[in-house]
């Protein structure tokens, strides 16, 4: 499944144990009546595909969605969650470009 539209926000990576990462971003979607603000995350090596993207930039991110049981230990209730999770995130190239941002001498700029 694939979800496109630009680019909210990017959260920092939260490291959550020595074994496991995530970072989360937020998508507002274009293609509906009523665009739609999708908070999509990321996990382990993946957290690093964010890097190269900014905010206000167009995407499609390829996805899966989780779901899970969780049984209170209180009084025995069973809740469901879901997580939106990408694996792939693709710059739209119908899009215009991002700004660029480099510190370095106008020769090492791509134009």
């Amino acid at each position: 499944m694939q979800l496109t539209g630009s680019i909210k926000l990017i959260n920092e990576t939260e490291v959550i144990s020595d074994k496991f990462q995530k970072r989360s971003f937020v998508i507002v979607t274009d293609e509906e009546k009523y665009p739609q603000e999708i908070m999509i995350e990321t996990t382990q090596d993946n957290v690093s595909m964010l890097d190269k993207f900014a905010e206000g930039e167009t995407v499609t991110a390829s996805i899966n969605i989780r779901g899970r049981a969780w049984e209170s230990p209180k009084d025995g209730t069973t809740k469901y969650f879901n997580t939106i999770q990408a694996w792939r995130i693709e710059g739209n190239t119908n899009a215009a470009p991002a700004p660029v941002t480099a510190s370095a001498p106008a020769e090492d700029l791509p134009f």
